[in-house]
């Protein structure tokens, strides 16, 4: 397969080149052009036809958000990788752009870490996201799961619903939180592969489009019926159960699968905590985190939901899970709260019916 072909966007022309340098080290990558600004890059992209496009947010004239929307509107498919900073104002020009349709984004190098260069860890996350947005390019056949086992074992009731979602789009919780009922009747807990500070304001920017509310996840939280709980940034997220009570856990153990917070360690967690009566949701994203939690809340007896291919940004993190044979269903964004709210309501009454 041909190297994958770049297009770095960035008013600085040492950014450019610093860019181009760490890129220059793959050889599975060219930097096919730079622009200094979103007039050149909406000029360029004819002219060298990239495969993706890194975008810097904050430029003077054409910014990054309305560079954005326009190659949205002229080139739907364009992978965009988006460049912004750990601020408060960075963040949340971040989530815009997640909002507008980005791909995907980096933040710029921290010079807190003195052992190793600033620049490299940008390197390696740059690297990996533009190989996995880049991957979309070659066609591959869908993936058939041997079938599954789900409609033989007992249908358990369902108390708690579990997220997991990386690359592309917080998007995606941003198209499925606010559908979900006001009267949806267990808690949600989600892992969203973000930072700190971004995921306290994506659960500022949920609460106030959701009918449900919608917080970062704290120590000793106790989960209820129509609250939505997305785990800090760098910090795993837990439940555990204490008399009738279910409270939420926060740690700072290693990373899993390079992630904190790590989808599998909440996986597992509900599992242990809840058992059989757990549905968990794996949502776009690069990767395989999740796919150990959801093996394991299959052999506790809960179920398994992965969003298809066709609507997923990166297919790695919902694929790796059909792939192991773990998806009880395999569902478009667009269907999953329709698929969500009928397995739940369902399973209570059938439960509430059951009883003497």
């Amino acid at each position: 397969m041909r190297p994958a072909r770049i297009l770095i966007v960035d008013d600085s022309a040492v950014i450019r080149r610093v860019l181009s340098d760490l890129l220059a080290s793959d050889p599975e990558i060219v930097v096919a052009g730079t622009a200094g600004n979103g007039s050149q890059a909406l000029a360029r992209i004819p002219e060298i036809s990239p495969d993706l496009v890194t975008l810097d947010i904050e430029m003077p004239g054409m910014g990054g958000l309305e560079t954005l929307v326009e190659i949205r509107r002229l080139y739907p498919k364009l992978p965009v990788i988006m460049f912004s900073s750990l601020t408060e104002r960075g963040a949340t020009a971040t989530l815009d752009a997640l909002a507008r349709g980005a791909s995907d984004y980096v933040t710029k190098p921290s010079h807190g870490d003195s052992s190793r260069s600033p620049h490299e860890p940008v390197r390696e996350e740059l690297i990996r996201k533009i190989k996995s947005l880049c991957a979309a390019r070659v066609p591959r056949p869908q993936p058939w799961p041997t079938p599954s086992l789900a409609s033989a074992r007992p249908q358990a009731r369902i108390d708690v619903v579990a997220i997991g979602t990386s690359t592309g789009r917080p998007n995606a919780l941003t198209t499925l939180i606010p559908q979900l009922p006001a009267d949806f009747p267990v808690p949600v807990v989600i892992v969203q592969h973000m930072p700190p500070l971004f995921t306290r304001l994506l659960a500022e920017r949920l609460n106030t489009l959701a009918r449900l509310e919608v917080q970062e996840g704290r120590e000793g939280q106790q989960l209820r019926r129509g609250q939505v709980w997305i785990a800090p940034g760098d910090l795993h997220m837990t439940v555990a159960r204490k008399g009738t009570e279910f409270l939420l856990g926060i740690n700072h153990d290693p990373q899993e699968n390079s992630c904190r917070p790590a989808v599998d360690v909440l996986f597992r967690s509900v599992a242990q905590t809840y058992g059989a009566n757990v549905l968990a949701v794996v949502l776009t994203g690069m990767g395989t985190d999740g796919t150990l939690g959801a093996a394991v809340i299959r052999e506790s007896g809960g179920e398994v939901i992965a969003q298809d291919e066709a609507s997923s940004a990166v297919w790695g993190m919902p694929g790796n899970v059909v792939a192991a044979s773990l998806a009880d269903r395999i569902v478009p964004l667009s269907g999953i709260v329709p698929e969500l709210v009928r397995r739940v309501s369902m399973r209570r009454v059938i439960a509430s019916a059951a009883r003497p």
